[in-house]
């Protein structure tokens, strides 16, 4: 089965606030450009970033390193939302479910600015 690799889409939301989308798997291999993405909207002047990790098929340690690294790296807010239960039990876990906002699929869906 070929590897399906990560695609990040960043969208404005409002004045500050990022939303990055991914798809695919986020893992050792991919974790580096989720965080390059989110260095990249906060250089931008974004300081609330919304991951919507709904079309994530696989997260392991190193994604949920990078929400950490993404969490301290910014001076606003990061929130997890489209989690599958696969992720959500990862984050439950290990106390990241705590540190970071986090939501289900269709919650609190925030629309982009034109």
């Amino acid at each position: 089965m070929p590897r399906q690799l990560l695609t990040i889409e960043v969208s404005r939301l409002a004045d500050r606030h990022a939303r990055l989308r991914l798809t695919g798997e986020l893992d050792f291999d991919t974790a580096p450009q989720l965080i390059r993405a989110a260095g990249q909207a906060q250089a931008e002047g974004y300081d609330e970033l919304t991951v919507d990790l709904t079309g994530v098929t696989l997260c392991d340690s190193s994604g949920l390193s990078a929400f950490v690294v993404i969490y301290r790296a910014g001076p606003g807010s990061v929130r997890l939302t489209g989690m599958n239960e696969q992720i959500q039990q990862l984050l439950a876990r290990t106390g990241l479910a705590e540190l970071l906002s986090a939501g289900r699929a269709g919650d609190d869906e925030v629309r982009e600015v034109g």
